[in-house]
């Protein structure tokens, strides 16, 4: 079995912020294989079923982002689950421009707090994260500011291919070799003039 989590912050209130990224993404990959993230558990929203012939938990923490590993550690705990090798996590990235995914097997928490909180109660930072750009804080920016506001019109339509890109890169990597994943999903997206 693998678990996949969508990181956010519950509530409307969040709704489609740029810190909800992962949940939007991870929507996606259930609405393409008709899972239902709607049981209650591990302080999260939870859907399992089956995703190119694997087993999948689906999960978005509700525990806010910050404590995100509160809901992901108990659950990789209750199903058995090795974070090492069958755990991938979806989350928002301002490093990145927005659209842009990176795919990587492992890696510090880079300023994240949600991936920091996983970091710190699965005691490993070695696990599948798939990050999706949601642009660099433009400068004089309030960083909480950026990542809790929506993207703005212009983007809509980059994004929500992001969000798919982003549930296809999670998919292939239940039953491809990560080095071919990343190859596919890590190029950068240049727009046609």
């Amino acid at each position: 079995m693998f678990i996949i989590a969508g990181l956010g912050n519950p509530g409307k209130k969040y709704a489609g912020t740029r810190h909800n990224s992962g949940f939007m993404a991870l929507d996606t990959l259930a609405d393409h294989y008709k899972i239902t993230i709607g049981t209650k558990g591990f302080n999260g929203l939870a859907g399992t079923g089956f995703i190119e012939g694997e087993k999948v938990l689906l999960i978005k923490p509700q525990t806010f982002m910050n404590l995100s590993g509160d809901c992901i550690a108990p659950a990789c705990s209750y199903y058995r689950v090795d974070p090492e090798t069958n755990l991938i996590v979806i989350y928002d990235d301002i490093s990145l421009d927005a659209g842009q995914l990176r795919v990587r097997l492992k890696g510090s928490a880079g300023g994240h707090n949600g991936i920091r909180s996983i970091i710190d109660r699965l005691g490993t930072q070695n696990f599948m994260r798939v990050r999706i750009g949601v642009g660099h804080v433009p400068a004089g920016y309030d960083q909480a500011d950026w990542v809790l506001g929506k993207f703005p019109s212009a983007l809509q339509t980059d994004m929500i291919d992001a969000f798919e890109r982003a549930a296809g890169a999670a998919a292939a990597l239940l039953h491809e070799p990560a080095d071919q994943v990343m190859n596919r999903f890590n190029t950068k997206i240049t727009k046609e003039e």
